[in-house]
Order: structure tokens, then sequence, then C-alpha cells
């Protein structure tokens, strides 16, 4: 049976206690965990997260019936600052080896850009040696993720190096590893030249990827005066959602939804329109 998650820090409140109380306003079933972002105490330095402050967030949610499908490690591997990109990939190393003690086994990220810190387009993000970077660095992840009996969460974007499901398959093929598993973001592959192919890309991710689908990040838009695409709540946009989730029945019965970006009073709007269809 599908099940509806949200961004532990889309809740606006931090400590496990206090978002283990909120998912149960909203009816929801856990969070995709980015802890330096929900949880006091953690910053994003390698050695920041704990065996002890792992476990203690395990025991809260799991007292409260609660799930982690996803941890949010995101790290721009093509930055053009290697000291950022160093310490990315430290600090999603030191979140696979506490995956499991913080109650999941998927550590993800998305694929990066060249522009930076504004992770938007950049000409070098669609050339072979951007490819390749992103190759070696996932490559290294997932023999990392081997060890610690994890998996690695690989996410395509418009406007980075997987720009869209044919690029990110061809990654994951060359990367060749059997622990990498795919998150699935139908907004992110959006922009005003293919907003209108918007179900066929959803037929192609997941005639792609099928099961190997870990998590499908659920957001909604409207199209302003220029054509651009601007995030709303789910519900609220273009996005036909009973089409959409009835596409991902499908292929993947059992997938885990997970609300990005959705906040405030969108939330509970989100939640009631989701679960109608699940």
């Amino acid at each position: 049976m599908m099940k509806l998650f949200i961004r532990a820090h889309d809740l606006g409140v931090k400590g496990e206690e206090n978002i283990a109380a909120k998912l149960d306003e909203f009816g929801l079933s856990g969070v995709q965990l980015v802890a330096y972002k929900a949880l006091d105490g953690i910053v994003y330095t390698p050695g920041s997260i704990t065996t002890e402050r792992a476990e203690k967030f395990r025991k809260t949610f799991e007292a409260a019936g609660k799930t982690v499908p996803l941890i949010g490690a995101y790290f721009n591997p093509v930055h053009p600052d290697e000291k950022k990109i160093e310490n990315g990939i430290a600090v999603f190393k030191d979140y696979l080896s506490h995956a499991k003690e913080l109650g999941c086994n998927i550590v993800g990220s998305e694929t990066g850009s060249y522009n930076g810190d504004k992770w938007t387009y950049h000409p070098q993000n669609r050339t072979e040696e951007a490819v390749s970077r992103v190759v070696k660095t996932f490559s290294e992840l997932c023999d990392y993720a081997k060890d610690c009996g994890a998996y690695v969460g690989m996410e395509g974007a418009f406007g980075h190096v997987c720009f869209d499901v044919k690029t990110l398959n061809r990654a994951v093929k060359t990367i060749g590893r059997d622990n990498i598993k795919i998150i699935f973001d139908l907004y992110n592959y959006l922009d005003k030249s293919n907003v209108d192919k918007m179900y066929d890309i959803l037929d192609e991710g997941l005639q792609t990827f099928g099961d190997r689908i870990c998590v499908f990040h659920i957001k909604d838009c409207v199209i302003a005066e220029d054509g651009s695409l601007k995030q709303c709540g789910v519900g609220k946009g273009i996005f036909d959602y009973p089409r959409i989730i009835g596409e991902i029945k499908k292929v993947c019965p059992d997938a885990n939804l997970v609300f990005e970006g959705t906040t405030g009073e969108d939330i509970p709007f989100a939640a009631a329109h989701l679960k109608k269809l699940i």
C-alpha cells in the first residue's frame, strides 16, 4: 500500500518528538530526514551525528510508529569549489554509516550543477565530463554504502547533470552497482520547454526505473505569465494527481510518496487530497 511522507524540515518544527506529533496531526507515515535541518545539535559537517543521537531519533520514531524512507544528504558533486565537494562526500558517507541507526538504509542526493550553490542550469552540465564526474563520485559512494549495508539514492533534475530520465539511466548503468535506488521527482524534470510532456516523462521514468524507485517526490506548480513554473501547494496547481497516482500505482503499488516543499497551511490540504487517491 502507498504511504505518505513529508520532508521533516517542511513541518516547521525541530526535534523528533515535535516532528512525530506533527506527523500524527496530519496523518502522515514518516519523514524524509535531513538530520542537520531537522534535529537540534547536528550541523553540516562530518562527525556531527553520533550513534547515540541517531539511536535516540530511531527509538522515538519507532515508539511513535513512524518511519524514514530516505535520508537526504544532498550535495553538489560538480561544484566549482572542490572543498565543498569533499565536505559533501564526507557528510554523505557519515550518514551512510549511521543510516541503520537512524532507522533507514537509503541516503540520497541530486547530481549537481556547475553553477555551484545556485543548482541551476549551466552549459557544462550537459557534457560527457560532467556525467563522468557524477559517475565517479556516486560509484565511490555506492562502494562505501555496500560496506554499510546501505543504498545510495540518485535524483535527476532538468537544470542538473542528469537532466532527464535517459541521462540518469545512462549514469546508473555506467556506475553498474546493484545498490543504487532512484528518487523520482516529476516536477524536477520539467521546464517551460517540456511541461506539456509531463505525463510522457512520468511514463518514461516508471518504465525505465520501475521498482528501483524508492521515493516519489510529490509537488505541484502553476505556470507564470512568462511561462516559467512556480511551485505551489499540492492539489492547487496543474498536476493531475488522480492520473499521476493511478500511473504510479500500476508500477509501484507500495510507493513511498514524499511531499517536498509543501509547508504550513498547504500541508493538511495536500495530505487530504492525496489520501483520497491512494
